[in-house]
């Protein structure tokens, strides 16, 4: 995620009393998150430029500007650039505070050498965030010509 996706982050936790955040990323053509799942949060993503793939437990879509998608907590999911152009979506997370890791992995890849093997599972850990390799990401990956997530 580091190099493909990065995420401008409005926080609304003193307007919204911390039930929400807004995130704002952008998606180079190929890029693709590794697929995690959230154990604290819900999330509610709305594309506004491109086209962009989801897959959140066994569903799949497409969606292009306008189009929105849910990702329960506890649901492994992944997003993607489905298009030849660059893509763009806004994400709107229940309970806010999941924006303070794209700050602190921002953080930390800014500070100088890439980070170590363990040190993004232990960033993830802290925010309730679980990596996954489901069995259906070899197939997302083919399909849509992306770049794989590292240790995939």
């Amino acid at each position: 995620m580091p190099d493909a996706v990065r995420a401008l982050a409005v926080a609304l936790r003193p307007r919204a009393g911390g039930a929400v955040s807004v995130v704002e990323h952008p998606f180079p053509v190929g890029a693709l998150v590794p697929p995690h799942l959230h154990t604290r949060e819900d999330e509610y993503s709305i594309v506004t430029e491109g086209e962009i793939g989801f897959r959140s437990g066994d569903r799949e879509a497409v969606l292009g500007p306008g189009g929105y998608i849910t990702k329960p907590r506890g649901e492994m999911h992944t997003m993607w650039n489905a298009g030849p152009v660059p893509a763009r979506m806004i994400e709107i997370i229940s309970p806010a505070g999941f924006e303070h890791f794209f700050r602190e992995l921002s953080e930390m890849l800014a500070d100088g050498p890439p980070p170590t093997e363990d040190t993004v599972p232990i960033l993830a850990a802290k925010y309730g965030l679980e990596f996954g390799r489901p069995a259906w990401l070899p197939d997302v990956v083919s399909r849509f010509d992306l770049t794989p997530p590292p240790g995939a």
